[in-house]
Order: structure tokens, then sequence, then C-alpha cells
């Protein structure tokens, strides 16, 4: 009851939550309801952010609210998400070794030193301290962890992607529909992960074998159909 005590109280409590909602997004993840790799797009923090800045353009007051101010800062958090050694793999996979380890490690600090503090203004003070350092000392061991896991979402491109057209392959997510799914397609070594929609209803579902028919070169997605 006690160390229950302590994951439901500040700071660790904040930690609690988020990992609550880390564990909920893995659970729909293996029933298939999201793609750990895309979700509305690509989310892999191994990204480039070019922002296009016209030389005529009065960088004045009013410039620092818009578009522009939000693609600097996406491109800051890339920056330091790629210094810290956290790229390569999808955002998802980043936020949940951060917020296991920062768990942990909060856990930790409110079991050896926070009943040590002697008044509940102080023990807000240092739990608050707790709460920010157990964030920092978590990057470290999660960029360790990173590391191997990157050659799991290495993104394997064909010559050309139009040359997968007609070419078989197996779904992974646990369905398939007009805006959402993902498909392997067979080859030397680790297989093509690509992005993939088809016509509802069908039965498309993990392991289903389906046939690509089309490629859009807008989105990047294949259309596939049931394999007969």
């Amino acid at each position: 009851m006690e160390f229950l005590a302590t994951l439901l109280s500040y700071p660790t409590l904040i930690y609690t939550i988020l990992l609550g909602v880390v564990l909920v997004y893995w659970i729909l993840a293996v029933i298939g309801l999201v793609d750990v790799e895309s979700g509305g797009g690509e989310v892999d923090v191994d990204v480039d952010v070019d922002v296009d800045v016209d030389a005529n353009v009065d960088v004045g007051a009013d410039s620092h609210h818009g578009p522009l101010d939000g693609e600097a800062h996406v491109s800051t958090l890339a920056g330091y998400l790629v210094a810290m050694g956290l790229n390569g793999v999808p955002f998802s996979v980043v936020v949940s070794l951060v917020t296991l380890f920062a768990w942990i490690l909060s856990a930790l600090a409110a079991i050896w030193i926070l009943p040590y503090v002697p008044t509940s203004v102080l023990r807000f003070v240092v739990g608050s301290g707790v709460l920010v350092g157990a964030f920092l000392l978590a990057l470290p061991p999660a960029a360790a962890l990173v590391r191997p896991l990157r050659k799991v979402f290495v993104t394997h491109n064909a010559i050309s992607n139009t040359a997968l057209v007609g070419m078989t392959c197996k779904v992974l997510t646990g369905t398939v529909d007009e805006k959402f799914g993902r498909a392997e397609v067979p080859s030397r070594g680790a297989g093509y992960h690509i992005r993939v929609v088809a016509e509802t209803p069908n039965h498309l579902v993990r392991g289903s074998v389906a046939r690509i028919v089309d490629y859009d070169e807008t989105t990047m997605i294949y259309r596939i159909q049931e394999a007969f």
C-alpha cells in the first residue's frame, strides 16, 4: 500500500498517468488500431525541417506568430532529439522509453529522498525538482535503448515505388481500410514496410496476403486488394 501511495503522490503521479497513457497506446498498437510508425503521417524523429525565408520578409514583431515560428520550433526539437541520440525510431517509442525511465527514477526518489524532507512546502519544491530531474536523467538510458532499436525501424525504399505494383504483400495491421493500413513486401533479408489502403468491406486482417494494385505518388500510399 505504501508503494501504491508513492505512485499516486506528487511528483510520481504525473509519470504514472503518462505511463498509463503509453500502455493504452501500445495495447491499441498490438491489436492493430493504431500504427506505431505513422498516424496521420510519419512520426519518425529522424527528420529534416527546412525553413525557407524570403530575403524580403519583414521579420518584425508580428512575425513571431505563425507557421514559420511553428516550423522553427519543430526543427529545434528534432535537432535536440538527434543530438541526444533519440533519432531513427518512431516518436512514440522515444516517448515510451523516456516515460518509463522517468517513472522509475521518480518513484525511487519519492521513496528514498522525499520522506526525509521536513515540511510539505519543501517537499513540493523538492518534488518539482525530482519531476524535472527524472525527465533529464531518463534521456541517457532511453538513448542507449534506442540505438539497437534503430535496426527494427529501418525504412527500405524500393528502386522504384511503382515497381512494387503487382507484387504480393502481408498485412501487418489488424485491419486495412481507405485511410489506414500497413503491409510488408517480402524481400531478401528484411522486407519492405509500406503504407497501404484498401476498399471496404474486405477480409484483410493481420497476416492476410494481398496484392498491390496501385501506387499514389502524391500520398506515397499503395492500394491493395485481397489476393485470390
